[in-house]
């Protein structure tokens, strides 16, 4: 029987097989950003219920940079993968949905109690539909290439910037936290809910800069040291601003949005006849 199960003694020069393979940096980098930017919304919900709102909507305004940041250098490092898009995912339904609505109620719309609650439910719950939506859209690869310069309904972080309008207005000076402007700011925080789970087109600019005319070089540096410089010095007065032209500019998106729809459409209509394989009588 000794012979059933001879002595076995392993080999010392064998290589140990190692448990983990290593994961290149570069794949790690985005990731590590989405996280700072989660720890950013978790963070402004406790400094809304510390009665610190100023902090908590800053946390939320360097989340939302940190969320446009860390697509781009994962694509830049050559970085992107499922995981780090499922990982963002998460992070934008916190910070810009969940971490919104709770400061909203914990700024006003407590003064109404459970329809506060639900104002806030409603903006939360819309955030998640609109991630969702568009996690599946970005899989389509019938989308017209147009298409990728418009978001379809308010893009989560900016629906999160723009709920927060009576934030701003109230730290200038404007009289927000009261029962008699709760229900004003209910009806608003509703409306920014619409907005996302909508399918009105909003521009998005993903394709903007590309390629910048040389005469528009100068102005454009410009214009964006004044930009900064003003948003340093008055921030609020520039984030309540911004967001009143943002709000402006949505019917704008949506009549360039139909024009480039129609144009497509009869691209696509005079294409159809000389690709329908039909060959044309003799003689015609």
């Amino acid at each position: 029987m000794s012979d059933l199960f001879p002595p076995f003694a392993p080999d010392p020069n064998e290589p140990r097989k190692r448990l983990f393979k290593p994961v290149p940096f570069r794949m790690i980098a985005p990731n590590i950003i989405t996280l700072i930017a989660l720890c950013l919304g978790l963070w402004a919900i406790r400094l809304a219920f510390e009665g610190r709102y100023e902090q908590a909507v800053l946390a939320v305004i360097v989340a939302a940079f940190l969320d446009g940041v860390d697509g781009r250098i994962a694509r830049l490092l050559k970085g992107t993968s499922r995981f780090g898009a499922e990982l963002d995912s998460l992070a934008d339904f916190l910070n810009f949905g969940v971490t919104p609505a709770l400061i909203l109620y914990s700024f006003v719309l407590h003064e109404l109690r459970s329809l506060g609650w639900i104002g806030s439910i409603v903006l939360a719950i819309a955030a998640a539909l609109r991630l969702a939506r568009f996690n599946v859209m970005i899989d389509d690869p019938n989308r017209p290439e147009w298409k990728k310069n418009f978001f379809v309904g308010m893009a989560a972080p900016m629906g999160a910037l723009c709920a927060l309008l009576p934030l701003y207005l109230s730290f200038l000076g404007t009289p927000i936290q009261n029962s008699s402007v709760a229900p004003v700011v209910l009806i608003y925080t509703i409306g920014i809910a619409f907005l996302m789970v909508s399918t009105i087109p909003t521009y998005s600019g993903k394709t903007m800069g590309k390629y910048v005319p040389r005469q528009w070089v100068l102005p454009i540096f410009v214009l964006s040291v004044a930009a900064f410089g003003l948003l340093i010095s008055f921030p609020f007065e520039m984030l309540a601003l911004m967001t009143v032209l943002f709000l402006l500019t949505i019917p704008v998106g949506v009549m360039r949005y139909r024009k480039l729809e129609r144009d497509d459409a009869m691209r696509g209509a005079d294409v159809q006849p000389a690709s329908s394989g039909v060959e044309p009588p003799p003689g015609a």
